[in-house]
C-alpha cells in the first residue's frame, strides 16, 4: 500500500469499516498529537497494532496540538506527521482531525480496541467507556521513561542553553 493512500479522511474510514467488520478483521485505535517520533511512539505503535489486525491512528491536526500544548507546537506540522506515521509498518491508516478529543472518531469508527498509553488512567480515556459499552476493549500501553517529545524538547533546549556560556 503507497504510503500517502494510508492517510484518509473519517468519511472514507467509516465506509471501510463495514468491510473490516465483514470479513472479520479487528479494528484498534489510537491517537495523539505524534510530534517528534520517536521510539517510545513506535514501540507503543507496534503495541497497539498487536492487538488487533488494522490500526487506526487519530492524528491532531496543528490546531488541536496548540490547543492542547500550546502556541509553540507542533514543531511538526500535520502532513509531515501524517506520513511519517503512515509509513510505519505498523500503520494501516492516519486521519487528521481538528478536535482537542477524539471522541467523534470513536464515535464513528466503533474500535473493536482503544490504545493509549498507561500515563492515562481508565477513566480519562476519551471513549472507553463507548468501547467497552460496544463489547470493546481498553489497553492502556506500556511506555518508556523519557521517551517524550516534551522530554526530548527539554533536552534540547537544555544542551542549547550550556552552549551559550558566558561570553555568547
Amino acid at each position: 500500500m503507497d504510503v500517502l493512500t494510508k492517510i484518509v479522511m473519517l468519511e472514507e474510514l467509516e465506509s471501510q469499516m463495514v468491510h473490516f467488520r465483514k470479513t472479520g478483521k479487528k479494528v484498534v485505535f489510537t491517537n495523539g498529537c505524534f510530534d517528534l517520533l520517536h521510539l517510545g511512539h513506535v514501540r507503543y505503535l507496534a503495541a497497539a497494532k498487536s492487538e488487533g489486525h488494522i490500526l487506526v491512528v487519530g492524528l491532531n491536526s496543528d490546531e488541536s496540538v496548540k490547543k492542547i500544548k500550546g502556541d509553540k507546537r507542533p514543531i511538526v506540522e500535520q502532513a509531515q506527521r501524517a506520513e511519517v506515521l503512515a509509513s510505519l509498518w505498523c500503520v494501516d491508516y492516519v486521519t487528521i482531525f481538528d478536535e482537542e478529543d477524539p471522541l467523534r472518531l470513536i464515535e464513528t469508527l466503533k474500535p473493536d480496541v482503544l490504545v493509549k498509553g498507561e500515563d492515562w488512567g481508565e477513566k480519562e480515556i476519551v471513549g472507553a467507556d463507548l468501547v467497552k459499552r460496544n463489547g470493546g476493549r481498553v489497553i492502556r500501553a506500556t511506555m518508556i521513561a523519557d521517551a517524550s517529545t516534551s522530554s526530548i524538547i527539554q533536552r534540547i533546549v537544555e544542551r542549547y542553553q550550556k552552549t551559550k556560556g558566558p561570553g555568547h
